[in-house]
């Protein structure tokens, strides 16, 4: 049996309206800051052909985590010599605010990137 608007395994997906993306765009944003990497990851993987704007939040949301999650390694690491701990503390205020800002533009349907990010992903 087949459902109407179905699309075969593999098929081509539909692209989401502008207010979905912009919706999915905040949640992956704001996921970041409970769930590190992993709602970036996910949202990538999912929707990234739905959309241009979607695609580009969840590249850099998942950019900057990735860059978060080397930045708290070094500073653990680091922190044995004290040098880690106000790199830990920047790294945990940048986790918050950056996210948020993220959210805030993504919201508006504006573009935006991570400041201070390495770009793993296109």
């Amino acid at each position: 049996m087949t459902y109407p608007n179905s699309q075969p395994y593999g098929g081509p997906t539909t692209p989401m309206n502008p207010s979905d993306e912009k919706l999915w765009a905040v949640l992956i944003n704001l996921g970041g800051i409970f769930f590190s990497f992993f709602p970036a990851l996910i949202g990538y993987l999912v929707l990234k052909d739905r959309g241009p704007f979607i695609r580009s939040h969840t590249a850099t949301a998942l950019n900057f985590q990735l860059t978060l999650l080397i930045v708290v390694a070094v500073g653990s690491i680091l922190s044995v010599i004290l040098i880690g701990i106000p790199i830990l503390i920047a790294a945990a205020i940048l986790a918050i605010v950056f996210p948020i800002v993220a959210a805030v533009k993504a919201g508006n349907g504006q573009w935006y990137t991570y400041p201070l990010t390495i770009r793993f992903v296109r």
